[in-house]
């Protein structure tokens, strides 16, 4: 009859029996001894370390496993974390990887014989080094594609593009962890013309993306048959414009729940109501679902939600640059959608006539929640179609702003309402205002009450601008913005090259995707960083890190222009040496990532990728206001 006794001499295990093989060398494996070494630890960094440990065996054979158990919690076994070794020998010399920084370890070595328990040596314990700012940053590699994609950009080369040829963007992330990208009808050289409508791209990471193609093959069936239900009861021939005349503009695509999203789209008809000298024909906004946006062909269309909506009656013979008096009140592009913080639905859409308008729509079907009367009419009669939510100005109709985009942070407890002000081609610039209500009144920095009194919205959250180095961008608004469900808030748009580079042709039709990071301002404003996002490591910025030479620019408003950077320069004994706000003195909140300046300025800091530079690698950038005017900054390298 066997029988097991332990022993523990440098924790032997002992197996005793009376039962012994003559013929082999080795004694039976009941009779097999196992003592482990006290483990030693060496080359301990912020992410490994290397153990070793001796076992000592009198029937090598017998192991069927040895190696290193660990944790974060004292005695730990092979059922925690563990990394074996799997060559022959008895001397363990291992190295843990994937450790956190500035964390304190146990560890043992282990050995396991068949029938047998774990026989474990004595504990050891470590701590890893705090993590290393300069060798995280040092494994860096920028994004590498060029700003000037003409090379690429005709479709033969679409699985290329990446970011290029990207106009009116709209992000959304789904369940499959991918964030996908939508976008107006839109690139050089009308490369897309070949693929369909309302082009997708995916990304993990928000630096490589993938190219899918379009969401819809063809104008949908329904748009020409309800142009002309409309024109029939405004007293007008039916036409039948030509397919390739349409436009199709700014989708917006939101997760309703999970398994469904839905895309807002704008579809713009061709023409003017009633032949020379008179307004220009209506657009409309349908509306499209898919239960996967993976699969790129499951979008189904869904129809008609709303168009365009005229206070003058049927008094339609307005010139066509008669822009100060066009005949519509809302014009039906540009949609943004949002569910508030009670769970109901909102469709917010508009573009140059009086303002943005929203309207609560139905949950389930996504149409407008109250029936809408025909287009036309008194003010009073075409209510329904909308409540003002921000106006440039009372009664203009030119109001040179588009592009609403609308959000809610839980955080601050503020809706925040995008706009696109200005020409798209160059001057086009992003403004920002809030509400703690989700139909206004919405406020500028500056206290501007733009619901019920309109007026220049502030701050200004992107402008045309130019670091050294570099020919800067220009065209950077109508903005997506989103977040990837971690407290991290992102602005994407595209940003356009400026007019007449040399050696690149129509350079100012050069449309690349920009993706930036916001951060948040001690009183609850989003500021947008100047460089583009690239996934750099966003290890904590030091104090002395932030003593030197920065490009610094002054983004308040001037129409058309790039704004170009100055050097202002930061002492270690905290005062500005040099710049535009020499004599200044600066105070820095680490745990925030903001500085203070004497003169009233807040600005919050980013790690971001220094693109001026080549080769490309990290820098720090900064953003920040004052009650009228935005500045951005990057550290010199």
């Amino acid at each position: 009859m066997k029988f097991f006794k332990w022993t523990l001499l440098l924790f032997s295990y002992s197996v005793l029996s009376g039962a012994c093989s003559s013929e082999s060398n080795e004694p039976d494996i009941d009779e097999t001894t196992i003592s482990i070494s006290a483990p030693s630890v060496s080359n301990v960094t912020e992410d490994r370390a290397t153990i070793i440990a001796i076992i000592t065996t009198n029937t090598p054979s017998a192991i069927l496993k040895k190696g290193i158990c660990y944790d974060t919690q004292s005695n730990p076994t092979i059922s925690n974390r563990t990394v074996e070794m799997s060559s022959a020998g008895l001397s363990l010399n291992l190295t843990i990887t994937e450790l956190e920084p500035e964390t304190k370890y146990y560890a043992k070595a282990f050995a396991t014989v068949a029938n047998g328990n774990p026989v474990y040596s004595t504990e050891i314990s470590f701590t890893t080094a705090a993590r290393s700012i300069t060798s995280e940053l040092d494994k860096y590699i920028a994004p590498s594609y060029p700003d000037d994609y003409t090379s690429i950009a005709d479709w033969s080369n679409r699985s290329q593009w990446n970011l290029a040829n990207v106009h009116d963007p709209s992000i959304v992330l789904a369940e499959d962890g991918y964030y996908y990208m939508y976008q107006t009808d839109a690139s050089y050289g009308n490369a897309h013309e070949y693929g369909g409508h309302f082009h997708c791209r995916r990304s993990k990471d928000l630096v490589n993306w993938e190219y899918m193609g379009g969401t819809m093959n063809s104008l949908p069936g329904w748009v020409i048959p309800k142009l002309n239900e409309i024109r029939k009861a405004m007293g007008l021939n039916e036409v039948q414009p030509a397919i390739n005349t349409f436009g199709y503009w700014a989708p917006c695509v939101r997760k309703v729940r999970n398994g469904l999203y839905r895309m807002y789209y704008s579809i713009v008809c061709p023409g003017l109501l009633n032949g020379e000298n008179t307004w220009g024909e209506r657009a409309f906004i349908g509306m499209m679902e898919n239960t996967d946006p993976a699969n790129n062909g499951g979008w189904e269309d869904k129809g008609y939600v709303i168009t365009n909506a005229s206070d003058k009656e049927l008094n339609f013979n307005v010139k066509p640059d008669d822009w100060t008096n066009c005949y519509y009140k809302w014009n039906a592009i540009d949609p943004s959608y949002i569910i508030d913080k009670d769970g109901k639905h909102y469709l917010v859409y508009g573009s140059w006539h009086s303002g943005i308008a929203a309207l609560e729509v139905d949950a389930a079907t996504g149409k407008p929640l109250n029936t809408l009367p025909k287009p036309w009419g008194t003010e009073e009669d075409i209510a329904p179609y909308g409540q003002l939510l921000v106006t440039r100005q009372i009664g203009n109709r030119w109001q040179a702003s588009e592009g609403p985009e609308i959000i809610y942070n839980p955080n601050t407890g503020y809706y925040y309402l995008f706009m696109a002000y200005d020409a798209l081609d160059v001057p086009y610039n992003t403004r920002v205002c809030r509400s703690q209500s989700i139909l206004g009144p919405y406020l500028g920095i500056d206290g501007t009450d733009l619901t019920r009194f309109g007026g220049e919205m502030l701050p200004i959250v992107t402008h045309p601008y130019k670091f050294s180095n570099s020919n800067g961008w220009v065209g950077i608004a109508h903005c997506a913005i989103f977040d990837d469900g971690n407290g991290n808030w992102y602005y994407a748009s595209q940003g356009r090259l400026p007019k007449d580079i040399p050696g690149i042709n129509a350079s100012n039709a050069v449309m690349m995707g920009h993706v930036r990071s916001i951060k948040w301002t001690s009183t609850g404003w989003p500021v947008v960083m100047p460089e583009r996002y690239g996934a750099v490591p966003q290890l904590p910025i030091t104090e002395d890190e932030l003593t030197g030479s920065w490009e610094h620019i002054d983004l308040s408003y001037s129409y058309g222009k790039q704004k170009t950077s100055n050097t202002m320069t930061l002492s270690a004994d905290h005062k500005v040496t040099d710049g535009s706000w020499k004599g200044a003195t600066w105070n820095y909140d680490a745990d925030n990532q903001r500085i203070t300046f004497s003169n009233g300025v807040e600005v919050c800091l980013q790690r971001e990728v220094d693109w001026e530079a080549s080769p490309r690698t990290h820098t720090i950038v900064y953003a920040g206001y004052t009650n009228s005017k935005t500045y951005w900054g990057k550290k010199k390298k």
